[in-house]
């Protein structure tokens, strides 16, 4: 019954989720109109003797010529059937373009989002369990040193020492030179070594976030009455710990974990930028200069329906957690 009654939550959910992606988009197209300047001005400040006939072709071939609610509804109908359109730039299909770059951006953020679970749930619980103690302290100083600690500026130190200092790890890209020589085994070590400073730097803040949050709700969890009935029944500690007051503290974590996936995927163009990482805020960021109206409009409906999709899977994630929950 239980899990019939997730399986149709789960449906209404997706079936909501269609007009708020429509939304999304329609906020983003009309938005992004409010930026100065045009693909076709982009492409002539590369081509200063880009005549003025050039440049009305140019505006008639991108459809930049028509009204915008009708420039929206060609390109809403095109989602539709999972055509975003071609870019300005290259004349590659958006489609082609997004999933090359999504493995990436799914594969740093996965494993950020992994480290932030392995290491940041333990610190939370360490720093409840151990309260006052130099160990509590010291999680806190990880905490805070993660926060007070600018993304950007973390990533140009780690990348001097590590990559021009001591020339232990590579600084930029995903592969190295090399790479279609090495055996197998060779390249799954070479990939790790170009993840290890984007995926630290990607998972640093969320880690100490997580790891606060997670001390607060271990501590409130363990101040509740159920928890002093068994000790008084004589569980061990470790018991009482994991097996009770955890499981309890978990169920808010994993509302903030589904919360925290739209800053995973916005903090991607800034790692992926510096790193040189080919993906999707790489992507992003590229063309935002250029105007590229499809792949910027193709990459926020993208990101929005990851984040609607990591909502979901958040609150599937509770209600399975804790079966008080009632889904209607």
């Amino acid at each position: 019954m239980r899990s019939r009654a997730l399986g149709g939550y789960a449906l209404r959910r997706l079936v909501q989720i269609v007009p708020t992606l429509i939304g999304i988009a329609f906020v983003c197209f009309f938005v992004i109109q409010l930026a100065p300047g045009t693909a076709v001005d982009a492409r002539a400040q590369m081509n200063p003797k880009m005549t003025l006939q050039a440049r009305e072709r140019l505006t008639q071939l991108y459809g930049l010529d028509r009204p915008l609610p009708e420039q929206f509804g060609r390109w809403i109908t095109r989602v539709a059937r999972f055509d975003f359109g071609r870019s300005f730039v290259d004349g590659e299909t958006v489609t082609r373009k997004i999933a090359a770059a999504a493995p990436v951006t799914l594969l740093v953020n996965g494993l950020s989002l992994l480290v932030i679970l392995v290491f940041g749930v333990p610190l939370g619980v360490l720093g409840a369990v151990r309260q006052g103690t130099a160990a509590d302290r010291a999680a806190t100083g990880v905490a805070l040193v993660g926060f007070a600690l600018p993304t950007f500026w973390l990533a140009l130190v780690l990348m001097s020492l590590f990559g021009v200092t001591w020339r232990f790890l590579p600084v930029a890209g995903l592969h190295s030179l090399d790479y279609e020589s090495l055996a197998p085994a060779a390249r799954l070590a070479d990939t790790a070594r170009h993840l290890v400073l984007p995926v630290f730097v990607s998972s640093l803040t969320g880690l100490a976030g997580i790891s606060r949050f997670m001390r607060a709700s271990m501590l409130e969890a363990l101040a509740q009455n159920f928890i002093r009935t068994a000790r008084a029944k004589g569980l061990s500690e470790r018991s009482v710990v994991v097996r009770h007051a955890l499981r309890n503290a978990l169920l808010p974590v994993v509302t903030l974990l589904g919360l925290s996936i739209p800053g995973l995927l916005g903090g991607s163009v800034l790692f992926e930028s510096i790193f040189s990482l080919p993906g999707m805020g790489r992507l992003f960021y590229l063309s935002v200069y250029a105007r590229d109206y499809p792949v910027i409009m193709g990459l926020l409906f993208l990101g929005a329906a990851l984040t609607l999709l990591g909502n979901l899977l958040a609150d599937l994630a509770y209600a399975w957690v804790d079966p008080r929950i009632r889904l209607k």
